[in-house]
Formats: structure tokens, sequence, C-alpha cells
């Protein structure tokens, strides 16, 4: 508990400790929630893609085995469109709106997780997953308590990012190897350096006298950010570590 700024030679009022205690316990609380809406959203990703790798389902996203139909192209790139939708209308939607463009979206990353799961073995999946997992918890945890201020990466991380997708479009036409390779090795760097930094920047952003229908909004968005660099982290890892199916 920081007292820092109480007059030299006084100890800290009941009011202060009394004050400190309400935002912590309401900074936890917060906090709490968008870690549990984004491992829900992960769970229904998950869900998503097993169903649609190890039932009939799949056949109306994929005609074989990574052969992706109209509707799979569809559910592949509207995340993106639910991404602008929920950015661009932020301060017109409602919570519960912003909350169902969340669990559509997640639900929709799922066709491209079940695509992996067709290139990949299972067991490597399975295994990346807990490496993500652990990686991202570290990060995340180093980004909630250092004292070292990150919002200077920012810049850097935005860069690197703009750098992968022109690269990976690039890339689409070159189809050269060497080139993936330093799109996965700078992707996995971009997202880590993004997990502590998001996770910071959503603890600075909460205000103990935020209103209940903003601080809804800004839990959602908080665990979209932070599910988007675990599922980013994830997949670039497994460009790494995955095993190929024969």
């Amino acid at each position: 508990m920081n007292w820092t700024n109480q007059p030299v030679g006084t100890a800290p009022n009941a009011l202060t400790v009394r004050a400190s205690g309400v935002i912590d316990a309401g900074l936890r609380q917060h906090m709490l929630a968008i870690y549990n809406y984004m491992a829900a959203g992960l769970l229904l990703s998950g869900l998503t893609a097993y169903l649609v790798a190890n039932t009939v389902l799949g056949s109306a996203f994929f005609a074989a085995r990574g052969q992706l139909t109209g509707l799979g192209w569809v559910a592949i790139f509207a995340p993106l469109g639910l991404i602008l939708i929920a950015s661009l209308a932020a301060h017109r939607l409602s919570a519960p709106a912003i909350k169902s463009i969340y669990w559509g979206l997640t639900a929709l990353q799922g066709v491209s997780l079940a695509a992996l799961l067709q290139i990949y073995t299972g067991q490597s999946v399975t295994r990346t997953f807990f490496i993500a997992a652990a990686a991202f918890g570290g990060l995340s945890l180093w980004g909630y308590t250092t004292r070292r201020d990150l919002s200077g990466m920012s810049s850097f991380l935005m860069m690197g990012l703009i750098g992968i997708l022109i690269a990976g479009l690039a890339n689409l036409f070159l189809a050269s190897s060497t080139i993936q390779f330093a799109i996965n090795v700078i992707g996995v760097l971009v997202f880590a350096g993004l997990t502590a930094y998001d996770t910071q920047r959503l603890k600075e952003e909460h205000l103990a006298d935020m209103d209940e229908q903003a601080a809804a909004k800004l839990q959602i968005f908080g665990a979209l950010s932070l599910y988007l660099n675990f599922i980013n982290l994830f997949q670039f890892l497994l460009s790494f570590l995955g095993e190929r199916r024969d």
C-alpha cells in the first residue's frame, strides 16, 4: 500500500486505509471479470473447434481436409468484421450487445482452430496450448505487478504488428519459408509483449467510481484484447512446436 502522499511524521488515517482497500478490492474484481470472460471465450472456441473437427458439423465449413467451403471462408474472416463493428460502434452499443459480439467472435474463431487440428496432431496442439498458457500467465502476471511503465512499448509493438500483417500478405504470393519463419519469430515476440502491455493498460484504466455500464464494456474489451493475444501467441508457437499430420 502506498502512503507516500502522507505528510512526513504522520500515520495514514483510517479513511485513507479504507479507501485504498476499496480501490484494491474493486481492481481485483475488475481484473477477475476480465480473465473470466477471456477463459470462457477460450473454452467456447475450443468446444467449437472440437465439434467442427470431429462431427458432421465440419462438413459445413470444410469440403475436405484443409479445404474450406464458402461458409468456411465467411467464418474465418467474420471475427475481423465483428472486431471492427465492436470497435467503431463501442459508444453506441450497450454492454449486452458488445458481450454478444464477443461470444459470436470467440465461437467463430473455433473454425480457424479446427483448421489447425486438421494440420497438426492433437498431442502437439495440446502440448503447445499448455506452453502458451504458461507463457501467457507469466507475462500477464509480470505486466500486472511490474512497476516499470510499459507504455513506451506500444509504438514498437504496433509497428511489429503492422509488419507482420504486411509480410504475411506479401508471403501469400512469395511463399518463402524464410519470410514465414521471420514472421513466426516476430509474432511470438509481439504478442508476448502485448500480453504484458495490455495487462498493465487494463489495470491502469480501471476507475473506482466507474459506472456499471462503462465497467462492463471495459471488461469485455479487455477480455477481447487478452483473448486475441493468447490465440495469436498460441498459433505462432504452434508453428514451431506443432507436429504435422502425415
